[in-house]
């Protein structure tokens, strides 16, 4: 049935011109904004975007609502991070390092990954391939 279909993602902010600001200016996408509804379009490569729409009650996901495949998680990390874009810190199973990246040399453990929150809360990442 949907097979055929143009699928896309979509998740909430409590503020869409906080959200819009962050999305151009920290991590460098195209953002579109609907007319005539509130709503915004984060234009990404491939061509399915992603609608990010404002929730007065809006709660952050507590999972990775978005990732963003690199070729080089340290030179990602390092150019958002001096854009103003803040990495999270993890212990335990998922340690991270000084710059907020989970290192893995073992494919069972996963990718070599670092996550960051949008203004809402939302956690997003970038995920080296």
């Amino acid at each position: 049935m949907f097979g055929q279909t143009k699928a896309f993602s979509s998740f909430s902010v409590s503020n869409l011109q906080e959200a819009k600001e962050f999305y151009q200016q920290q991590l460098g996408l195209e953002v579109s904004e609907e007319s005539g509804m509130s709503i915004l379009r984060l234009h990404i490569a491939g061509g399915n975007d992603v609608m990010v729409y404002p929730k007065a009650n809006h709660m952050p996901a507590t999972f990775t609502v978005l990732n963003f495949p690199v070729k080089d998680i340290d030179a990602a990390v390092d150019e958002l991070t001096k854009r103003g874009v803040r990495f999270m810190q993890y212990d335990g199973e998922l340690k991270t390092d000084e710059k907020g990246i989970f290192r893995s040399d073992d494919k069972e453990r996963g990718p070599n990954i670092a996550w960051f929150e949008d203004p809402a809360g939302n956690i997003m990442s970038v995920i080296e391939e």
